[in-house]
């Protein structure tokens, strides 16, 4: 366990910049355009907070606290016209961000073993994350499609 608080408290120490470092990965990513069209600072300020909170959100928090704060965000994304695919890949990128970050930073006894298995379980949870993004972008594909596959239907 104080191997974990010594990095949540290294998160938290650097947030901010975790924070830009997001930023601009977002504005390097294709995956996330849309997000260039919401107010600059509005994503920082938001993933900051989690980052800069973090043991909070990890120890403090119950999945009713995190049920609240995405719907809100999801809210918000939708509101701004900001594709569902778009938002998936944002978390994805925070996570990621972290990941780079942590594997920069750390370290630890043995670190090359525990290195190790971090390594694999971000290639895990990368592989599951961009499995979530690529299935939102078929179905949203799927979804636009299917008013003309009905008309064509309807004319025949």
């Amino acid at each position: 366990m104080m191997f974990s608080y010594r990095l949540v408290r290294l998160i938290e120490s650097h947030a901010d910049a975790l924070a830009g470092g997001l930023e601009e990965r977002v504005q390097a990513s294709s995956q996330v355009a849309h997000f260039r069209n919401i107010r600059a600072n509005e994503m920082r300020e938001r993933v900051y907070e989690i980052y800069r909170h973090l043991g909070e959100w990890l120890l403090g928090k119950n999945e009713l606290d995190i049920e609240h704060r995405y719907r809100e965000i999801g809210a918000r994304r939708a509101q701004q016209r900001v594709p569902l695919s778009e938002v998936i890949q944002a978390i994805v990128l925070t996570h990621e961000n972290l990941w780079e970050f942590l594997k920069s930073e750390a370290v630890m006894d043995r670190a090359v073993e525990i290195m190790g298995e971090l390594e694999l379980l971000q290639m895990l949870e990368m592989f599951f994350d961009r499995a979530i993004y690529y299935a939102a972008v078929g179905y949203e594909e799927e979804v636009a499609r299917a008013p003309r596959d009905a008309g064509m239907l309807r004319a025949i």
